[in-house]
């Protein structure tokens, strides 16, 4: 699956709004293929972060981007 650059950023950046301590630390939404469907994740600038709200960063990050490719 090909990765839109444009509804990328707006989709860190409206979860950098929510999580502003990771703003800048990730590099985009990457979707990996599985036998079905995709694993969704952040690719990450350095070594990913720790703890509960770096998951939620990233949940929040691949909810945004899904909702704004229009992907159930």
């Amino acid at each position: 699956m090909e990765i839109d650059p444009e509804l990328n950023r707006q989709a860190l950046e409206e979860a950098a709004k929510q999580y502003p301590e990771f703003a800048g630390r990730a590099l985009r939404v990457v979707a990996k293929p599985l036998i079905q469907g995709f694993a969704w994740q952040l690719e990450w600038k350095d070594t990913p972060p720790s703890g509960q709200d770096a998951w939620e960063f990233q949940n929040a990050a691949v909810r945004a981007y899904k909702r704004l490719a229009g992907i159930r």
